[in-house]
């Protein structure tokens, strides 16, 4: 089984209500059985909601209460993207995933870059943090850049 950002096949979860289609993903899961997820609405926050950065770290540093996730209004949404990445484990183990393709530049899902105060900066997302700590293998994939042909399994 496949995890993957649902953002990325087309469904409308991201922040601002649009999705992050990548047909080369598309393409690549044709006939693999998959499931998509949306850690951020697992965590339950709506969808269209206020846009959130990570404050003070990684998600890696959010895992460990040393970072902190604050929307664009300035509300801590630690908890929910925590409650978020403990759903989306939850599943990962349920269904028996082999590996997961996340959206990049996702304080949820990054797994190469996510955004802070100071802009786009090299790190992992909260969920991205919690699969890698419990040994998933993670690809990012940001639209308009994935290789399929580099990231076949």
């Amino acid at each position: 089984m496949i995890l993957v950002s649902a953002c990325l096949i087309g469904l409308k979860c991201r922040y601002d209500g649009s999705n992050a289609i990548c047909p080369e993903l598309l393409e690549m899961l044709k006939n693999k059985p998959f499931l998509p997820v949306c850690p951020e609405q697992l965590g339950d926050l709506s969808t269209p909601r206020q846009p959130a950065i990570i404050v003070g770290g990684t998600g890696a540093d959010v895992l460990k209460l040393k970072a902190r996730v604050i929307n664009e209004i300035g509300q801590d949404v630690t908890f929910n993207f925590l409650k978020g990445a403990k759903k989306t484990l939850e599943m990962a183990e349920l269904f028996k995933v082999k590996i997961c393709y996340l959206k990049e530049r996702s304080p949820s899902c990054g797994v190469n870059f996510i955004h802070t105060k100071e802009g786009l900066v090299r790190g992992i997302g909260v969920t991205t943090a919690m699969l890698l700590k419990n040994g998933y293998k993670v690809i990012g994939v940001q639209p308009g850049e994935f290789k399929k042909e580099e990231n076949n399994e």
